[in-house]
C-alpha cells in the first residue's frame, strides 16, 4: 500500500516535514481555498504539487474537489458547475495526479455531535450521539418531520436532555453539526442550513441518485481522457440525517454506482470508518467484491454503541472495522492488480501533546502516526506470511 497522509495545505499545523517523518510517502490534499463550482488553475495545481515534491513526497490523491450543491439538487445551470469540475480534472491529469476522492453527501459533509469525546485512557475522539442529533433536529432545528425520523426512545431521551441544556451547550452542539468540520466543503448558519434542507424536500434518495448519475455521465469522459480515476467516498455517517437522503451507504449503493458506468475512472474510496458504522456492512467481504473499482483506502475504525446508532472513533486496530482482515483483502487485491493502492490512516485519537497543539479535530499528528505505524505493522506481518 502507498502510505499516505491527509494534509490541509500550508496552514496545516502539521508540516510536510512532519508528514515525511511519520513515514508516509504520499500526500492527500486539495486546494481548499477554491470555492465549489470554480475550476482549479494549472498554476495553482502545479505550485502545490511542486511544494509537496520539494519536501520529498508525492501528491497521490486529491481530497476533494467539492461538488457544488446545485449539482446535487439538479438545479438549473448545474451543468456549468460540472463542467468546471471536469476542467479541474484535466488540469490535475496534466500535472500527473491520478486519483480524485469526492463525495455526494447533500448539505453536510462528515457529521459528528462531539469533536472531543473523552475516553477512559485520557485520549479524545470524535463521537456521534443519537440523542444529541435528535435533540438538535427536534428542538434546535425544529424541523417539522423530525420526531418521526427518530426512534421513540431516542425522542424521549432528547427531550429530557434538552430540558437541562444551557445556552452554551446549545451553541456548541449547533456549531459542531453545521459550522464546518475539518475537510468539510461548506459552513452554514442555522438559517442557511434550514434553507438548504428545503431544497432537498422533494428530491429523496431516488432523485439524489439520479443527480449523481447525471453528474458522472457528464464528468467521466473528461476523467478518462485525463487519466484520472474518480473515487466516491461513502456517506458519513451512512444513514439519512435531518431529512436528507443518503445514497452511498451500503454495498448495494456502491454496486449501483459502479454499475452506472463501466469506465475504469468510475471508482470508489473504501472508507472503513464510514461504512463500518453499519452492522450490516461486512467490510472484508465488501472490499473483496468491490475491489476492482476501489481506488483509495481510508483505514480507521469506529465502535458502535449500545443504542445501535451512536458511535465513536475507536483505535485503528480496535472497534468494529476488523482492519486486519481488511488489510489482508487489500493486499490480495494489490497482488491481483500488480499495483499498490494509496491508503491513509483516517482520523485518529487526540493523544498526549496533540491535545495542546491546536490540531484539527479528527486529524491529530500523534494519533494518526500511531494508526499509520499499526497499519504498517499489520501489512508487514501479513506480507511476511
Amino acid at each position: 500500500m502507498i502510505e499516505s497522509w491527509r494534509w490541509f495545505g500550508p496552514d496545516d499545523p502539521i508540516t510536510l516535514s512532519d508528514v515525511r517523518q511519520a513515514g508516509a510517502r504520499g500526500v492527500v490534499t486539495a486546494l481548499h481555498g477554491v470555492p465549489a463550482g470554480t475550476a482549479w488553475t494549472r498554476a495553482d495545481v502545479e505550485a502545490r504539487r511542486d511544494m509537496i515534491r520539494d519536501a520529498g513526497l508525492e501528491w497521490v490523491v486529491v481530497e476533494s474537489i467539492p461538488v457544488h450543491e446545485d449539482i446535487k439538487t439538479g438545479a438549473p445551470g448545474w451543468e456549468a458547475h460540472a463542467d468546471a469540475w471536469a476542467d479541474s480534472l484535466r488540469v490535475l491529469g496534466a500535472a500527473g495526479i491520478r486519483t480524485v476522492c469526492y463525495n455526494f453527501m447533500p448539505v453536510l459533509d462528515w457529521t459528528r455531535t462531539d469533536l472531543s469525546h473523552a475516553l477512559p485512557d485520557g485520549a479524545r475522539c470524535l463521537r456521534y450521539d443519537a440523542v444529541d442529533a435528535a435533540l438538535f433536529d427536534i428542538h434546535v432545528l425544529e424541523r417539522s418531520e423530525a420526531e418521526s425520523d427518530h426512534r421513540p426512545d431516542i425522542v424521549e431521551a432528547a427531550a429530557a436532555r434538552h430540558a437541562t441544556l444551557d445556552a452554551a451547550a446549545r451553541t456548541r452542539l449547533t456549531d459542531t453539526i453545521i459550522a464546518g468540520l475539518p475537510g468539510a466543503e461548506e459552513s452554514w448558519t442555522l438559517e442557511s442550513f434550514r434553507a438548504r434542507l428545503d431544497a432537498y424536500r422533494d428530491i429523496g434518495a431516488d432523485g439524489l441518485r439520479t443527480n449523481l448519475f447525471a453528474f458522472l455521465d457528464r464528468v467521466l469522459p473528461a476523467a478518462e481522457a485525463a487519466g484520472v480515476d474518480l473515487a466516491i467516498h461513502p456517506d458519513d455517517p451512512p444513514f439519512p440525517l435531518f431529512g436528507l437522503p443518503r445514497v452511498v451507504s451500503t454495498e448495494a449503493d456502491l454496486a449501483a454506482i459502479v454499475a452506472q458506468s463501466a469506465s475504469p475512472a468510475n471508482g470508489i474510496t473504501f472508507c472503513t470508518g464510514s461504512l463500518g458504522v453499519r452492522a450490516d456492512n461486512d467490510l472484508p467481504r465488501m472490499l473483496d467484491r468491490l475491489g476492482d473499482r476501489v481506488r483509495f483506502l481510508h483505514l480507521r475504525s469506529t465502535r458502535r454503541e449500545a443504542d445501535g446508532i451512536s458511535f465513536h472513533e475507536a483505535e485503528h486496530l480496535g472497534g468494529d472495522a476488523r482492519l486486519v482482515e481488511v488489510v489482508r483483502v487489500a493486499l490480495a487485491i494489490e497482488a491481483r492488480r500488480g499495483a499498490a493502492l494509496p491508503m491513509r490512516p483516517d482520523h485518529g485519537h487526540m493523544i498526549a501533546w496533540d491535545q495542546d497543539r491546536g490540531m484539527r479535530a479528527g486529524y491529530p499528528y500523534l494519533g494518526r502516526m500511531r494508526g499509520l505505524a499499526e497499519l504498517r505493522g499489520v501489512a508487514a506481518a501479513l506480507s511476511a506470511g
